[in-house]
């Protein structure tokens, strides 16, 4: 595991190039991307999503596009259409925006459900359907997809089908005054994406998500992910708790950070790290709870305080 260590350190290193004092957010980040998985970047603009995606995608050395969410954005306009072709009397089919490696989808919940849903079979089974015709994507696939948590008006939240493929709910949060310092003077001249290069394989990517699944995850650990997200489902304060989803998502992540932590185990402080970022956004508060100031991270933490954790002793 030392290998997807030191991997994981570098690109991360280069990725804090252009963003600067998000080293933890970059970690989570390289934790979805080796598990395959999906983020959803809640905060405020001017905080860094756009960049982050970016230079996450030159430091990968793979394709990058955005996508501007709007009201009147259609299906096709994310996944692609087939135009008729005159000369050869066949369609031709154009490619959409989701066929690159990193795409990051703004302002996602500006556009239609319609569209929204045009995400769903993309982000599970890494491929698209266009006239009845499967088009696999390109690998590494990550969506990034931002959002904003104060503005709402013209808006169209997100349905629980569609929050639940997401692997990662990340705030990004604005940077410490010094950081803000070293931001304004690395952007005294020339913006530092523009120097960025490369500094990993796609390939070694690939290897490395498939090696992750061979960290040990013990058995008093998984009855701790099945304690924990089952805990969920009869908490007083959810309406929703987390599905098998949830539990499979833990598990891979606790994985994944074992693994860009230089370990070939998952230990609990692993769980108790992620369960925040993977389990906030796939269980519900009831109203009248949220209307005494509770929140699903309160209710998350003092789950995670009051769930016990059974090691297993030697005989």
């Amino acid at each position: 595991m030392k290998a997807i260590e030191s991997f994981s350190n570098r690109l991360i290193d280069n990725v804090e190039q252009v963003i600067v004092g998000k080293r933890s957010v970059l970690e989570l980040l390289m934790v979805s991307l080796l598990c395959e998985g999906h983020v959803l970047l809640e905060d405020v603009p001017g905080v860094g999503k756009t960049m982050m995606a970016r230079a996450l995608a030159v430091s990968l050395g793979g394709s990058f596009k955005r996508l501007q969410c709007t009201p009147d954005l259609l299906p096709n306009d994310v996944t692609g259409v087939s135009v008729f072709n005159q000369q050869s009397s066949q369609f031709d089919f154009r490619p959409g925006p989701i066929f690159v490696n990193v795409l990051l989808v703004d302002e996602i919940n500006r556009a239609t459900p319609r569209t929204q849903s045009a995400l769903l079979e993309a982000m599970q089974e890494q491929q698209v359907t266009v006239d009845g015709v499967t088009r696999k994507l390109p690998r590494p696939f990550l969506v990034m997809a931002t959002q904003n948590p104060i503005e709402f008006e013209g808006t169209f939240p997100l349905p629980e089908a569609q929050l639940d493929r997401f692997l990662m709910r990340l705030p990004i949060g604005y940077p410490t005054a010094e950081d803000e310092k070293t931001i304004l003077n690395h952007l005294r001249r020339e913006h530092p994406i523009n120097h960025l290069k490369a500094v990993v394989t796609e390939d070694n990517l690939l290897d490395f998500q498939r090696a992750v699944w061979e960290v040990n995850v013990d058995n008093s650990i998984l009855d701790y992910i099945v304690r924990l997200v089952t805990a969920t489902r009869t908490h007083p304060d959810l309406v929703l708790g987390g599905s098998p989803r949830a539990s499979l998502a833990l598990y891979k992540t606790c994985q994944a950070l074992a693994a860009l932590r230089g370990r070939d185990y998952v230990i609990p402080d692993d769980i108790k790290y992620l369960a925040p970022v993977t389990l906030s956004h796939r269980i519900i508060i009831k109203p009248e709870a949220e209307l005494r100031g509770r929140s699903t991270l309160q209710v998350l933490t003092e789950l995670l305080n009051s769930v016990p954790l059974e090691l297993g002793l030697p005989g």
